[in-house]
């Protein structure tokens, strides 16, 4: 297989409910994880690889707007990432789907797709050997090779039942536990050949379409294929996969992570001397700035536990103790503070004295906080864009809606502000 003849599209549509308020003004595929939008590492893993043509199946004005202001047609990116010849990023036209399979129906039809077609979803972190994704496909010669992953808990998930050829016998999606065929997962990617063109204006998918007004792959399209006797395979994929679909598993991701043994592609190289820190940055300041950090470290003022990874241009005041977090970049952190098993996205200010555990601080958010009046934020708690924090405040297991106002000292349990 020609990588040129490769169309990789990503299916972005709805709204991400689960993990609002993180997505309330902006698509799920560009909140940000590790310092940058959770699509980039798929684009990112793809094109390093050799591919140079992705669609985004944007529905809907956020998603699409979303998606084109960080990436427009992908010349920035391929100059962040010295990809030449660049990529080419394109969109899906004006046109609501009725499913992500729907979406890739749409696009292969709009810009004329006749070679092969893979599918990612922009909201997953994976790492993938696409050179052995693609052997496994072609020496099969079937029409959709789907790759598999194992879980233990199957009730959330599309199960493959695989027959000792690969082959997928039975594909159940979202099965209770006691009826799942296997603990093999669907990842959400996919690779067709041309033939799926043909089978996409199939009657019978014409008609389903019609019915039930969706076309999904894990509950329509793949079921579809297997039944009606198309050569189906599973891949077991070999590298990580990881999903970040609510805020809970959000932050179970960037644990494992931070804590995973080889966490490169996703940060770079740690600090020399720190084996678990990562300070990204490569201009004049970055380097000013990450020395500085470096510096308070070895001299005790700052204590960085466990694996910490720090954006760019970032500031973090004396007595802080930053555990198991990632820090986004332009984030200024005040004295005495803690911050464990977190996130704080960018251009975030963190006062004095503040806590923050098991939670998640949006962008351009302000805590509030002094050593009179400490703000704690613990408990799976999550930080809209753009939030103030009085001080002296204690939220737990709260979720804050972009661009409110919490009053200084007020205590906030299991609610839903905004």
């Amino acid at each position: 297989m020609d990588l040129n003849d490769l169309s990789v599209i990503i299916p972005v549509g709805g709204e991400a409910k689960r993990l609002k308020p993180l997505t309330a003004e902006v698509s799920k595929a560009v909140v940000r994880i590790f310092n940058r939008p959770v699509v980039e590492f798929a684009l990112a893993q793809l094109a390093l690889q050799g591919v140079k043509n992705f669609i985004f199946g944007a529905k809907g004005y956020i998603n699409y707007k979303s998606l084109f202001d960080d990436f427009r047609e992908g010349i920035g990116f391929s100059a962040e990432y010295g990809i030449s010849p660049r990529v080419h990023i394109k969109y899906q036209p004006h046109v609501d789907d009725v499913g992500s399979a729907d979406s890739m129906r749409i696009n292969m039809d709009y810009y004329n797709l006749n070679g092969p077609v893979m599918v990612v979803q922009g909201d997953n972190l994976f790492t993938l050997d696409l050179q052995d994704l693609i052997n496994f496909h072609e020496e099969r010669n079937g029409v959709l090779t789907v790759a598999l992953t194992y879980v233990d808990d199957v009730e959330g998930y599309g199960i493959a039942d695989l027959s000792d050829q690969y082959q997928i016998r039975r594909f159940v999606e979202k099965p209770k536990k006691e009826e799942a065929p296997s603990k093999l997962a669907n990842t959400g990617i996919y690779l067709f050949s041309p033939k799926i063109r043909d089978v996409l204006s199939h009657p019978k998918i014409e008609k389903m379409v019609k019915e039930n007004r969706r076309l999904d792959f894990g509950v329509d399209l793949i079921p579809f294929l297997v039944q009606e006797g198309y050569a189906v395979y599973g891949y077991t994929l070999k590298g990580e996969w990881h999903d970040m679909g609510t805020p809970r598993s959000y932050l179970q991701t960037a644990l494992d992570v931070l804590n995973s043994e080889r966490p490169s592609f996703y940060f770079g190289e740690p600090v020399p001397g720190l084996e678990r820190v990562w300070i990204q940055g490569e201009s004049l300041d970055s380097v000013r700035r990450r020395e500085e950090i470096v510096r308070k470290v070895k001299e005790g003022r700052v204590k960085l536990e466990g694996s910490v990874l720090i954006g760019r241009h970032c500031r973090i005041g004396d007595g802080t103790t930053i555990r198991d977090s990632c820090i986004d970049n332009f984030t200024v952190i005040g004295s005495d503070v803690t911050i464990e098993r977190s996130t704080i996205l960018d251009r975030s200010v963190i006062g004095d004295r503040a806590e923050v555990q098991d939670s998640i601080i949006g962008r351009h958010v302000l805590v509030k906080s002094s050593r009179l009046r400490p703000t704690w934020i613990l408990g799976l708690s999550v930080v809209g864009d753009d939030v103030a924090i009085g001080e002296g405040c204690v939220i737990s297991a709260a979720k804050i809606f972009p661009h409110g106002y919490v009053p200084d000292r007020l205590m906030i349990t299991d609610e839903t502000i905004g």
